[in-house]
């Protein structure tokens, strides 16, 4: 089932999601349009516990599967805990990564099969975003960025080669939903690439 104002932000490591969600809550807030945020692993107590193992830079023995596995029980309890509820009470749900991320970190770039993640994560499947953002950040530019920031967790630590399947792993998942996705150039000034993304769900919104 597609949730028309639940409206999820993708992308590699760096691409700003986090400054770019916060001007879009600005934007809602002088439309007076209610909304939530949150974001993937997290979002609630459950998830963020689960959260904090994921990237837990002293977890480097986990398998691929297991990180999977972890994606989807945190994506469940996230769904019917904050998401659901905020959207049956009509409000516009922000959402900091959904199923995209663990196509293409999981599913791809860890070499699992998209298939196999789609599979594990079948709950998720009759929830799906009305609309998608992807910032668009090549690999390269992300790691410059990175090189910048605190290596606070797991995937901070993973080569240009993994950031790289990562980014092509998207790729396939655009084509998988291109009515969905709609992507942004990540590589141009934060001020425009906020602008871009504002003009996107205003106009998105107004057909809701």
């Amino acid at each position: 089932m597609e949730m028309k104002k639940f409206i999820t932000f993708e992308g590699g490591e760096c691409s700003g999601k986090t400054s770019i969600i916060k001007e879009i809550c600005q934007m809602l807030e002088e439309e007076k349009i209610e909304y939530i945020t949150t974001r993937e692993p997290g979002g609630i107590r459950i998830a963020e516990e689960i959260r904090n193992i994921i990237l837990d830079v002293k977890n480097t023995e986990m398998t691929p599967q297991c990180e999977a596995l972890l994606y989807a029980a945190s994506r469940m309890q996230h769904l019917s805990q904050r998401v659901i509820p905020a959207i049956n009470e009509g409000k516009v749900v922000l959402c900091d990564r959904f199923l995209d991320s663990s196509l293409a970190y999981q599913g791809y770039a860890r070499g699992l099969g998209m298939d196999s993640v789609l599979k594990a994560n079948n709950f998720a499947l009759d929830y799906m975003p009305g609309l998608t953002i992807f910032i668009d950040v090549s690999p390269e530019v992300a790691l410059k960025r990175l090189a910048n920031r605190d290596k606070s967790d797991r995937l901070d630590l993973e080569t240009l080669d993994f950031h790289q399947r990562v980014y092509d792993g998207y790729q396939e998942v655009i084509k998988m939903y291109p009515k969905r996705i709609i992507c942004i150039n990540g590589n141009n000034s934060l001020e425009e690439v906020i602008n871009d993304c504002k003009k996107v769900i205003k106009d998105y919104l107004s057909r809701c």
